[in-house]
């Protein structure tokens, strides 16, 4: 038996013996001391998440769960309507800058000449893949990109993606992101 493949085989022994992908519910990363929850399949669901006083987080370890409850612990935010999927966040029907009264946030539809900030919620429609749509936070815009943080992809929790500005015009160069929301502070 060759070196080479003695080495190979406990290469792949140890790999096997190893665990890609932490068990559903572990915390995987957190932003500003929120932690983000690992959820295996993005269809995964493990319970509703709801506060002490009876506020409705959402289904654990979904995108949603993770958003609402960052406003909810940083900013002490509940939205009038707390239920749906994420592509329903966004409300398709307000003009860009109008308030949406079901989540008490101010809207900004993708490609305008407002510039996204640090803490928009980002909102993604439905997609051949996932009819849900999918959502995240901003956590940082330097040098024509932004970080979003979601949950509910993996264990990827931090995606980057290009700020595109022409003559005033801001776009998150992203398929299928319907715009933003922010907290009014």
């Amino acid at each position: 038996m060759s070196t080479k493949f003695v080495l190979i085989f406990f290469c792949l022994l140890g790999l096997s013996m190893t665990n890609h992908n932490p068990d559903v519910g572990t915390v995987i990363d957190s932003y500003n001391g929120v932690p983000i929850y690992y959820n295996g399949f993005f269809k995964n669901t493990s319970g509703r998440n709801i506060t002490e006083d009876g506020y409705n987080l959402g289904l654990k370890w979904q995108c949603i769960e993770f958003v609402k409850r960052y406003y909810y612990e940083k900013y002490n935010h509940q939205m009038p309507d707390s239920y749906g999927h994420a592509k329903e966040f966004f409300d398709d029907e307000l003009a860009d800058q109008e308030f949406n009264e079901e989540r008490g946030m101010l809207q900004f539809r993708n490609t305008r000449r407002h510039m996204p900030q640090i803490d928009d919620l980002i909102i993604y429609d439905a997609s051949e893949d996932n009819p849900f749509g999918h959502m995240g936070i901003i956590s940082s815009i330097e040098n024509g990109k932004i970080e979003m943080v979601q949950q509910n992809m993996g264990t990827k929790t931090r995606q980057e993606l290009i700020l595109a500005e022409y003559n005033g015009i801001y776009t998150i160069a992203d398929f299928n992101v319907k715009g933003w929301m922010r907290i009014i502070k």
